[in-house]
């Protein structure tokens, strides 16, 4: 059933899927999406990519309360270039969107940001935390901060961490530690949150590169944080797929006080993947995963090797 009523809004999260700029930066490892690599990344494609993310961004919960998204965290975003291009495009130009960004240290040179529509929201708080990591000692990983984000929707004050979780490039199990360190950054930071403000609502939503039941984010679950996205993961559904199997990578998570009932002027009702058929292979063995950009250095001209989700709120 569809909520028509205005006082529910729409909270997501979308990898969009190395959105760079097609300009080389000589302090990242962006190479790959520069016009003479292999990917021969250029001008047309960048464009092609920024107006249809702009359009499924718009369409996020769009059928659940016939509005495009309050708030949306994403990833693998180069720079500010490419986030503003994105609020700029043709289909969120005319739907306020303004944005958070700042550069990390990530030496592929992706980040973190937040869009967010400044007719229901204000922001009154950004920073960033870095998250220290070693790959052997002394050896040190550069990877994405954790974007904090303290805020209003419609009145009523929320904090936002937007995660980009280290990958399993090197195996799962092999770099299972670095996730483990990255939800205890967040709980530290959320720690810090409670001390000033312990009834403060808090959202957890990223890219963690873990799926619900991983120790890493079983670490939140069991500390303070509901997952509402763990029934979400079956043997035909996820954010993401790898070798035929799917994964729910993408994930929101929420302080319990955005569960208690009585008098509860700020509440989560539901969370969904976003997964239509126009965002997904239409034919061929990997029909019905997201329809990516990329396959390798094969280029296919889709959205994003990742589904967005999301969550309603309703506000009283």
């Amino acid at each position: 059933m569809a909520f028509k009523d205005h006082s529910i809004y729409t909270i997501a999260f979308y990898n969009l899927e190395n959105l760079f700029d097609t300009e080389d930066d000589p302090l990242t490892l962006d190479d790959d999406f520069t016009v003479n690599a292999p990917r021969q990344w250029n001008a047309k494609r960048f464009q092609k990519k920024i107006k249809k993310l702009g359009r499924v961004i718009s369409q996020i919960g769009y059928n659940d309360i016939q509005h495009p998204p309050a708030i949306v965290g994403i990833a693998e975003v180069e720079n500010e270039t490419v986030v503003k291009a994105l609020v700029d495009s043709k289909f969120l130009k005319d739907k306020g969107y303004q944005y958070v960004h700042f550069d990390s240290s990530d030496e592929r040179g992706i980040d973190t940001a937040l869009l967010y529509r400044s007719d229901y929201v204000t922001i009154l708080e950004a920073n960033t935390h870095t998250l220290y990591l070693e790959n052997a000692p002394g050896v040190r990983d550069y990877t994405r901060d954790i974007l904090h984000i303290r805020g209003t929707l419609q009145g009523q004050e929320v904090h936002i961490l937007v995660n980009h979780w280290p990958s399993r490039r090197q195996g799962a199990e092999e770099t299972a530690y670095k996730r483990i360190a990255a939800a205890q950054k967040n709980l530290e930071i959320v720690h810090n949150i409670a001390e000033d403000n312990p009834k403060a609502k808090c959202i957890i939503m990223g890219d963690f590169n873990d799926d619900p039941h991983s120790e890493s984010l079983t670490t939140l679950s069991k500390n303070g944080f509901f997952n509402p996205m763990e029934t979400l993961l079956t043997q035909q559904q996820g954010s993401s797929t790898h070798r035929g199997a799917w994964n729910l990578f993408d994930q929101i998570l929420i302080s319990y006080n955005f569960l208690q009932g009585h008098e509860n002027t700020f509440r989560f009702d539901q969370a969904k993947i976003f997964n239509p058929k126009k965002l997904q292979e239409y034919k061929g063995k990997y029909k019905g995963s997201p329809f990516r950009t990329y396959a390798g250095t094969k280029y296919l001209g889709g959205m994003s090797d990742h589904f967005p989700v999301y969550a309603l709120f309703s506000i009283k």
